[in-house]
């Protein structure tokens, strides 16, 4: 590069001389486009699909679309950010698919996992996709997928994700099926360790000696 340089030295130095300043902010390396939230929580961008938290459904979004990512906002508001996804090589959709979204409607047809494209793609780690392979050997299909939309409502609503796959990772290494009931019981809150929250009220004639107080 430096020999080439030393080549256009001459007119290198020519077309320095006319430059203008650098601008104040950086140019603009995204696209804005705007998109509207379906029924499904979700929504289709250049041949993406991309799910969303429910609370959206049927809000029209403003996305600003870079090589790498997606912002998105409603109005000047900044709601989250999504990794941009690729269609594929054969014109296939891609899917950029996040199970907290789709979880509620999920345990309203729990069949619906047995048919749903994103599939691999809705399950957060490998323990949850090796399990529902095997809940689908051993069960029959309805049972299964009711049992695997409850382990990820599970894991959604009582934060246990991490800790959930470990335990069927263990259950998947001795051979054996998930047990629902252990399962909710060991991530249910413990009611002893909540705490006992007494609330002692002020008497209204305190408020009474302030404004007296105040008022002097």
């Amino acid at each position: 590069m430096a020999a080439k340089n030393r080549r256009n030295a001459a007119r290198i130095d020519a077309e320095r001389a006319t430059l203008q300043p650098l601008p104040d902010r950086r140019t603009s390396d995204y696209e804005e486009v705007i998109v509207t939230v379906t029924s499904t929580s979700s929504f289709t961008l250049r041949k993406v699909f991309y799910t969303v938290p429910s609370r959206l459904i049927g809000h029209r979004l403003r996305v600003r679309l870079y090589d790498d990512r997606l912002d998105l906002f409603i109005g000047g508001t900044h709601l989250m950010t999504l990794p941009r996804g690729r269609s594929r090589g054969n014109g296939a959709h891609g899917h950029v698919v996040d199970y907290h979204h789709v979880i509620h409607s999920l345990r309203r047809k729990p069949m619906a996992l047995m048919k749903l494209v994103y599939r691999d793609q809705l399950f957060p780690r490998e323990a949850y996709a090796r399990t529902f392979e095997r809940l689908i050997e051993a069960l029959p299909e309805r049972a299964a997928c009711r049992m695997m939309v409850e382990l990820l409502a599970m894991a959604h609503e009582r934060a246990c994700e991490a800790e959930l796959a470990d335990l069927l990772g263990a259950d998947l290494a001795a051979g054996r099926l998930p047990d629902i009931a252990a399962l909710r019981e060991r991530f249910a809150p413990n009611p002893a360790a909540l705490p006992d929250v007494v609330v002692q009220l002020a008497p209204l004639s305190t408020y009474d000696v302030l404004l007296m107080g105040e008022a002097a």
